[in-house]
């Protein structure tokens, strides 16, 4: 089963609220994730992007390597009915699955599904973690669903 892998920025800016001690220009309050109020993203993208979980930061660094095709929005969708849940001293994220229509002009590309932050411009957008399907995924002969663990799409304890 492919899990989710963090981007170790975006630990450090919750960590220290917001600030990622770089001196970068994307740092600050608006990096912090409010997981149950902000507009949280999966963008696909293809083999082409290399995740970095050290080196990248925000959603810049994959956007140049995001799918296209019919059924998918650019920017990726947006997660649905977000909510934290904390139970016996572990901290959950929910949101429900995420379902990319069948459609012959679809994508058939996608490598990797990125979890971000959406501030809606793109040098902003904090990665928060990224899924490697291993093999390309797409929606041209089935519906591509991303189905989330019942428990909870992340974990920190």
């Amino acid at each position: 089963m492919a899990t989710f892998n963090k981007y170790h920025t975006f630990l450090k800016t919750q960590m220290n609220g917001g600030d990622d001690t770089t001196g970068s220009s994307t740092a600050g309050a608006s990096r912090i994730v409010d997981f149950d109020s902000d507009t949280i993203k999966i963008m696909l993208v293809t083999a082409s992007y290399t995740p970095s979980a050290a080196g990248h930061a925000v959603i810049s660094s994959a956007s140049s390597n995001e799918v296209s095709g019919t059924g998918y929005t650019a920017g990726g969708a947006t997660l649905a009915s977000p909510s934290i849940i904390l139970t016996g001293g572990e901290v959950f994220f929910k949101a429900n699955d995420v379902v990319w229509p069948e459609n012959a002009l679809g994508f058939s590309n996608a490598r990797y599904g990125i979890m971000y932050k959406s501030t809606g411009t793109p040098g902003t957008s904090t990665l928060i973690a990224y899924i490697d399907f291993i093999t390309d995924k797409g929606n041209t002969s089935s519906d591509l669903v991303l189905q989330f663990n019942a428990a909870g799409i992340v974990k920190w304890f």
